[in-house]
């Protein structure tokens, strides 16, 4: 399962929005719920609402459209938004000075874009409500660190913080609002070469190259072509594949999985920064870190998930959640020549329960876990469709 969360828009630096309300530093728990950085906030005095942390947005959005009423929003503009996905444009609304806070921390006048359909169906995907991105404005406001360990966020002036012990300082470039850094990338047994890349926390995925893709120049010479994810503005389709070496700073990891996007070069020319694509989160939870844009700096440490393997989902599944409190798993995409696919599973079925365990009672995270499990796992499935209940094995098919 893959998320790509991509807003293309401009806004000149700016000074910190946020401020530390009574300390020198914040200590905030998080969720992290299928690659996702979840955190509470307050908007106007109302929620608390879900909020993702996510380096690859500028302006904070609202997702759920239905915010604007309940938090008396005024003063708001419509705007066009362009992504890189293949669906059409669309408006949203920017509204001004809203009062955004988090525990400890005090956001007085804030703008927001509020999409007028929620168009990434973040709840869904999550399996919980979630009512938008918080992005630069955050990140532009103080050093943050993060530890996947524990699932803990401190956030204050760098100086305030404790940096991990023996982590590797690595530059930070931040342009037009988000933050960049230079990675060494190995395909096949091709030569070494130096990759400008998005760090990019509301990325789901570990890797993802965008200039590689045209007459399948450059793509590793096992490849798959599948549904990479999902942007503002519709599903993105390219190829999965593995590169050999990905190296940042002086980690090195192997055998990485890769999405390279059919990229629409209409929307390529909107691109104000030239890159190569984005780091996401799977290859970034595999550190704990600092992220500073005020002097430019990332930190990492290698953490305890440094050594998991990299495993793509087996299944050939896309999925969501939905019904009353989202505990009903719903089929939208089978990709062909997956396991899915060869026992007739279609869009618009139902998993009822896996391995006689209802899927009421397990969160959308064990599932995937379920499904990226082992190569040839035997997986029973309960399936509800054409008003009635089938049982069917699913046997999972590794294909990249």
């Amino acid at each position: 399962m893959l998320l790509c969360l991509s807003f293309f828009t401009c806004f000149a630096q700016v000074p910190p929005a946020f401020k530390l309300t009574d300390s020198k530093r914040v200590n905030l728990p998080f969720s992290f719920v299928r690659n996702l950085i979840i955190v509470r906030v307050m908007v106007n005095n109302k929620g608390p609402f879900n909020f993702v942390l996510d380096t690859g947005v500028g302006l904070m959005i609202i997702t759920d459209p239905k915010l604007v009423d309940s938090l008396n929003i005024k003063n708001k503009r419509s705007i066009l938004v362009t992504g890189m996905g293949e669906g059409k444009d669309f408006e949203a609304y920017v509204a001004s000075a809203l009062k955004v806070d988090l525990a400890g921390i005090s956001g007085p006048s804030i703008s927001a874009a509020i999409l007028k359909k929620d168009e990434f169906g973040l709840s869904n995907y999550a399996g919980m409500p979630i009512h938008g991105l918080l992005g630069y404005d955050f990140f532009n406001s103080f050093a943050v660190k993060l530890d996947f360990n524990d699932t803990t966020m401190v956030v204050g002036k760098l100086k305030d913080l404790r940096i991990f012990r023996k982590s590797e300082k690595i530059p930070l470039l931040i342009e037009e609002n988000k933050p960049y850094v230079t990675t060494k990338i190995r395909i096949g047994n091709g030569a070494v070469k130096e990759n400008k890349l998005i760090l990019d926390l509301g990325a789901g995925h570990p890797l993802s190259l965008e200039n590689l893709v045209s007459q399948n120049n450059g793509l590793p010479s096992q490849f798959i072509h599948s549904h990479l994810g999902i942007s503002l503005t519709g599903p993105i389709t390219g190829y999965l594949s593995r590169v050999s070496e990905f190296e940042i700073g002086k980690y090195k990891l192997e055998n990485v999985i890769a999405s390279f996007p059919e990229f629409d070069t209409t929307k390529n020319n909107l691109l104000l920064v030239k890159r190569d694509g984005n780091v996401g989160m799977e290859i970034l939870k595999k550190f704990n870190s600092v992220i500073d844009y005020q002097s430019n700096s990332l930190y990492i440490k290698s953490n305890n998930h440094f050594d998991t393997p990299f495993e793509q989902d087996m299944s050939g599944l896309e999925y969501y959640s939905d019904g009353a409190g989202l505990k009903h798993i719903v089929i939208s995409n089978v990709e062909e020549g997956s396991a899915g696919a060869e026992i007739g599973l279609q869009i618009g079925d139902e998993i009822v329960s896996i391995n006689t365990r209802p899927v009421a009672e397990m969160s959308i995270g064990e599932i995937d876990k379920l499904f990226c499990s082992r190569n040839e796992r035997s997986i029973l499935l309960e399936i509800f469709h054409d008003n009635q209940y089938d049982k069917v094995v699913l046997i999972l098919k590794k294909r990249v």
